[in-house]
């Protein structure tokens, strides 16, 4: 299967040299992202993504006109392409790189607005739109449409916020950001798979139930598979010791172990990108330690620049598509009616982020109440984080292409729309918002004010007050010891887990698998 349809004139049975120019023209212009992208650096109001869109557009224009009007881009995108080459180094270098004492430390919390949050807004956008879709004159969609819908425009991309976020100065607020945005990609992707298998003939609360019931499996055995993949790379690099040797092949092994995790789940029907975010974080957490000192800085920065190129490939194919004539010309429908549908899903998008958001984070700070110097999410934290989740990227555009395209080509009108419905909301929300997003962020946490803060601390539990159960003491003792845990672990439940994992690591896992010295932080 080649990789991409040759668009201009050339068709698709063009020679081997006919398809090297189209993929040059493509890199050379990647290449001018990266340059124009440094050249805009100390713009934080301009990120990466928003200079692709934007020179994907300006390229789909020159393009368009060479073209004399046939086509806006020179690469057609396969969906397939993007799940099996484009996002695994996104997902993987998004888990390896995450900080996990804060994502651990907030887990539960990212937790619910990456996997509860994505069920409730799917459920509201679904709902909204077989409601709202119709009395557009807007018809043709089946039911599997409609859900797939919801878990398309569920899926978030927070890198404009990430951006003008200080790790250092709020490290709560950019721990949820970032944590809820890897794990919501996720939860879509497996929310989406979850739905193609459904029998729509037969939908009723049933089959909300096997949804739900197809969901926690598919959840459960991709997150145990990255787990192993984790733990096994982690084994091997600290048993065999690579470095002795070559510090490549060390890191060969941690890349193509990524990789196999990542292909075994796609092969037995599970999410590869749970699969292979939760490798990431566990070579992070053990393997990395296992490694040479240059293999840390050497895979460090590779997986960052594969993730950074795939992600850079992506927007800019986006701003290219956005000028595709032929979906464009496939779309019956009139402007003012497709101008509805546009803001009607934008609509329903911040809906069904608020619903869940606010409420969501009022039980977290409910749940740490009693939590010593425990970092609260105030009602600011809980706008920048409705907010981040507001923009849309590429996994968005990769499900609607796999929703309502094959190979990249669809041929129903209603789809077409669907499919050009994607492209704006990406383009708008990724735009406007991401211009946006820094003067409402400095408005709402004022660079001063942060400064002025302290940086929020996890609170220190006392090992004493939190003892494992001994074997070498009595029954009594013991019975005290768990009686006492478990007042703890009502009264501070996120933070008593929390420590007892810590321990657990320490004295269980660290031995066996590798992991940082004690005077070294774990990240």
């Amino acid at each position: 299967m080649a990789l991409f349809d040759y668009v201009i004139d050339l068709g698709r049975n063009g020679s081997s040299h006919e398809m090297v120019v189209p993929l040059t023209v493509f890199v050379a212009i990647l290449c001018l992202c990266l340059v124009i992208g440094h050249l805009l650096e100390e713009n934080r109001w301009v990120n990466e993504s928003i200079t692709a869109i934007i020179i994907g557009l300006i390229s789909g224009t020159i393009i368009l006109l060479i073209s004399k009007g046939k086509s806006s881009h020179i690469l057609r995108f396969n969906e397939e392409v993007f799940f099996i080459y484009l996002l695994p180094p996104i997902i993987f270098n998004a888990g390896f790189q995450v900080k996990k004492k804060q994502f651990f430390h907030n887990f539960l919390t990212i937790m619910s607005f990456g996997v509860i949050g994505v069920f409730i807004s799917s459920s509201i956008i679904t709902a909204g739109s077989f409601w709202l879709f119709p009395k557009l004159n807007f018809n043709g969609l089946s039911v599997r449409d409609y859900l797939g819908i919801g878990a398309i425009f569920s899926s978030t991309d927070t890198v404009c916020t990430l951006q003008v976020l200080h790790q250092d100065e709020t490290p709560l607020l950019y721990s949820l950001v970032f944590g809820e945005g890897v794990v919501n990609d996720a939860t879509s992707v497996v929310l989406f798979n979850a739905v193609q298998k459904i029998d729509v003939d037969r939908f009723n609360g049933w089959s909300a139930l096997h949804i739900f019931l197809d969901f926690l499996y598919l959840f459960s055995t991709s997150t145990a598979l990255g787990v192993s993949a984790g733990l096994l790379t982690s084994y091997i690099l600290r048993g065999l010791y690579f470095g002795r040797h070559s510090s490549v092949r060390e890191v060969s092994l941690m890349l193509l172990m990524a990789y196999l995790s990542y292909m075994l789940a796609e092969l037995f029907n599970l999410s590869g990108i749970l699969t292979v975010f939760f490798a990431g974080i566990l070579m992070s957490h053990y393997a990395w330690h296992n490694v040479t000192d240059s293999s840390r800085i050497t895979t460090r920065h590779a997986f960052e620049a594969m993730s950074f190129i795939a992600e850079t490939f992506i927007f800019l194919y986006v701003g290219m598509d956005a000028l595709d004539i032929e979906k464009w010309k496939m779309s019956k429908q009139n402007v003012w009616t497709s101008m509805g549908i546009y803001w009607t899903v934008l609509l329903l998008m911040a809906v069904g982020r608020a619903a869940f958001v606010f409420p969501l984070s009022a039980f977290s700070n409910f749940m740490n109440r009693r939590a010593t110097r425990a970092p609260s999410i105030t009602f600011k934290h809980q706008i920048v984080i409705w907010w981040a989740g507001l923009m849309r990227g590429a996994v968005s555009i990769a499900l609607a292409f796999k929703q309502f395209t094959y190979s990249g080509v669809t041929v129903d009108p209603v789809h077409a729309v669907m499919v050009t419905t994607t492209v704006i909301v990406v383009l708008f929300s990724t735009l406007v918002f991401g211009f946006l997003t820094k003067p409402l962020i400095n408005y709402l946490l004022p660079h001063s004010d942060n400064t002025r803060r302290s940086i929020d601390r996890e609170p220190t539990i006392s090992k004493d007050t939190l003892p494992l159960l001994s074997f070498d003491e009595s029954a009594q003792t013991n019975l005290l010891r768990a009686k006492d845990s478990l007042s703890m672990l009502f009264e501070r439940p996120v933070y008593t887990i929390h420590s007892y994992w810590r321990r657990f690591d320490d004295a269980y896992m660290r031995p066996i698998f590798g992991g940082p010295a004690r005077n070294e932080s774990p990240g």
